[in-house]
C-alpha cells in the first residue's frame, strides 16, 4: 500500500470515528491493502491520485463469503472493519476467538477509537 492511497483513505474516513477505526484496523493489520485481489475489486483509487480512496465494504463481504481466500484471521480481521464501517453484522464469539495479540491490540484500539476515546497507541497520525 502507498502512502498517498492510504492518505486517501484515512481522508475519506475522517471525522467519522467508526469509518476512521475500519480504516486503521485495516492499514495496522497491514494484509488486505497489499493484496491485488483485494484493492483491485474493492478499492475505488481516483485516477488522478488526488481524492479520496473508497473500500466497498459490502462487496468485499459479499465476496469473503463466496471466493475471496484468505486464513481465519485474515476473514475475521476484515469482518470486524467492516462491520466498524459499515454496521455489517459479525458474530464477535467467531470473529475475536482465535485473533493474536497484535490483531486483538488492534481491535480494542479500533472499538475504543469508534466509541470517541481516539487513542493515539496503535494508530497513526490523522493529520
Amino acid at each position: 500500500m502507498t502512502p498517498a492511497v492510504t492518505a486517501q483513505l484515512r481522508a475519506w474516513a475522517r471525522g467519522i470515528y467508526p469509518d476512521e477505526a475500519s480504516v486503521e484496523l485495516l492499514i495496522g493489520h497491514a494484509v488486505f491493502l497489499d493484496r491485488a485481489d483485494f484493492t483491485s475489486r474493492f478499492l475505488s483509487i481516483p485516477g488522478d491520485g488526488d481524492g479520496l480512496a473508497v473500500i466497498d465494504w459490502r462487496a468485499a463481504i459479499a465476496a469473503l463469503d463466496d471466493s475471496l481466500p484468505c486464513s481465519g484471521g485474515e476473514n475475521r480481521m476484515l469482518r470486524l472493519a467492516a462491520s466498524l464501517a459499515a454496521g455489517i453484522p459479525v458474530n464477535l464469539r467467531d470473529a475475536l476467538t482465535g485473533l493474536d495479540d497484535r490483531n486483538i491490540q488492534l481491535v480494542i484500539n479500533a472499538v475504543l477509537h469508534a466509541s470517541g476515546r481516539r487513542t493515539p497507541s496503535g494508530f497513526h497520525d490523522h493529520s
